[in-house]
């Protein structure tokens, strides 16, 4: 469903895709990536997903659920050791772990390696056979179901606009935009590697990222995004999280008011999910003795 932003705009239309409202639990973007992952592995027998993820990962939270409806055991290779006595004070972990998901906690400098061969081998000596799916979910056939995003009745937007983290979601919308839209990209990471990893996955040219609010990277937020959320929610019904969607919002509204787009133009940002974690990063907020992100 695509939900209009009423919002005193001058001269340009925004509307969001609401991806989150596709399932409570494997919402936005990870439904379309697990969707063919998961056929892929009952198609070729395997009984066990493994992957990757941090404290509050949607990815963990999304692979965990998707597995326990499709029948499949799940493993999560869990970054930072520390966070195995943590689990009853971690909703992620907590709910995936409530999903049935094993997990492996190991440090963050092992972490590094897991996508060596070796890593990996180690990892099939301990559990035996599994079909691997990479941290953030981002492979050929997770591109296939971001494809999958876009469809005829969003034939009339100019801009297309997604957040950032691993370059499988916009590729996929990159792939299937309409010739005369341009895809707008807003990455919640540091450093212009994300570009080298979209072209692996983007058959098109027609999109540029916009690199200024990813607000000191990955996980970063400051009371600034943080007012914003809880306004932007306020005056539209609409939620974001704090780690993409929040951003990319930001960046659209600020691009609109700085006159980034021409007058006219209708614009279409794709919510892509992560709602989940808002738990979690509120514990972190609390902590810093910020304001807190509101949650229904």
């Amino acid at each position: 469903m695509n939900q209009e932003v009423n919002l005193p705009f001058q001269g340009v239309e925004l509307f969001v895709k609401r991806e989150d409202d596709i399932h409570p639990f494997v919402s936005g973007n990870k439904y379309r990536k697990l969707k063919y992952n998961i056929q892929e592995a009952l198609h070729k027998k395997y009984t066990t997903l493994l992957t990757f993820g941090g404290a509050y990962s949607n990815h963990i939270a999304a692979v965990a659920s998707a597995g326990k409806m499709s029948g499949l055991n799940t493993i999560g290779i869990i970054r930072g050791d520390e966070l195995e006595k943590q689990i009853p004070n971690n909703a992620t972990l907590q709910f995936a772990q409530n999903q049935g998901m094993q997990f492996k906690f190991v440090s963050r400098t092992d972490y590094r390696d897991k996508t060596s061969q070796a890593f990996i081998d180690n990892l099939v000596k301990e559990f035996g056979a599994f079909y691997l799916v990479p941290e953030g979910g981002t492979n050929p056939l997770a591109v296939k179901g971001c494809e999958e995003i876009l469809n005829g009745d969003d034939s009339h937007f100019d801009y297309i606009c997604s957040a950032v983290g691993t370059g499988g979601t916009i590729s996929g919308i990159i792939n299937s935009a309409f010739s005369h839209q341009k895809v707008l990209g807003f990455p919640a990471l540091k450093g212009d590697f994300l570009k080298e990893d979209i072209i692996k996955f983007a058959t098109k040219s027609n999109w540029e990222l916009i690199s200024e609010y990813h607000f000191g990277g990955y996980a970063k937020i400051n009371e600034e995004l943080i007012t914003f959320i809880n306004s932007f929610k306020s005056k539209t019904g609409i939620p974001l999280d704090p780690i993409y969607t929040g951003k990319m919002m930001f960046g659209i509204v600020d691009l609109i008011k700085t006159g980034y787009f021409p007058k006219g133009s209708k614009i279409l940002a794709i919510h892509t999910g992560g709602l989940q974690g808002i738990t979690g990063m509120n514990v972190a907020l609390k902590r810093k003795k910020l304001p807190l992100i509101e949650i229904d």
